[in-house]
């Protein structure tokens, strides 16, 4: 037995899949391509499979991966090339490979969003002056009891850089933030908390996942 990683993308309609969905997803291709899997013990075997770092929903992601155990005799290029068959349009596997490092290094992600206002450059000059405050507080729903109250998170400590510019009809954001088991910031959460506090509607956007990296901003593989 040993153990491989599967790099993918989840792209262009499948990036509304649940994270539920795509390990159902990928569970049924592992299956449909005839993938030698090692199998939990007990009532209920399953095989194992351990993904990185969950998505959020409606973000897409270049670099999202599944840790496996293979028991057969299988090439990884052949485990590629058999999986890429079977998956869905808007999931690939990009790579597969041994020798991998523990997910509890993953310390900050790269992301890329996409704006789209009718005056991008109005919504430019909001936006960076939101990003390079001190703080940027952000209002989430939460229970206390059984009242339902607005938790307020400063999220200014978990941005670590950012750019910001205009290209064409777009006001693109490269941004990384803390991303991990111990600190981690839904792109979501400050997606949201960017457009209430610069009181614009927008018309498009797009948030993508590019990156996973550890704490001395070395990539994550």
């Amino acid at each position: 037995m040993r153990e491989v990683r599967l790099v993918f993308s989840k792209t262009d309609r499948c990036k509304y899949i649940s994270h539920l969905d795509i390990n159902r997803c990928m569970s049924r291709a592992l299956a449909r391509a005839g993938i030698p899997l090692w199998f939990t013990e007990g009532f209920n075997p399953h095989p194992y499979m351990s993904f990185s770092l969950p998505l959020s929903l409606g973000v897409e992601s270049l670099c999202e991966s599944v840790d496996l155990r293979i028991t057969g005799n299988i090439s990884n290029d052949e485990i590629k090339k058999r999986m890429n068959k079977m998956l869905p349009t808007g999931i690939r596997i990009v790579d597969v490979y041994d020798d991998f490092r523990d997910c509890s290094e993953i310390a900050f992600s790269d992301y890329v969003y996409k704006f789209e206002f009718k005056d991008n450059e109005t919504a430019l000059k909001k936006i960076d002056a939101v990003l390079s405050s001190e703080e940027i507080i952000a209002e989430k729903k939460a229970k206390k009891g059984k009242r339902r109250i607005v938790k307020e998170t400063n999220l200014k400590p978990f941005i670590d850089k950012y750019n910001i510019s205009v290209r064409g009809d777009e006001i693109i954001l490269n941004i990384r933030l803390a991303a991990g088991p111990e600190r981690n910031l839904n792109p979501t959460l400050l997606f949201d908390t960017i457009i209430r506090l610069i009181d614009m509607d927008f018309e498009w956007r797009s948030i993508a996942r590019i990156t996973l990296l550890d704490k001395n901003y070395d990539l994550f593989k």
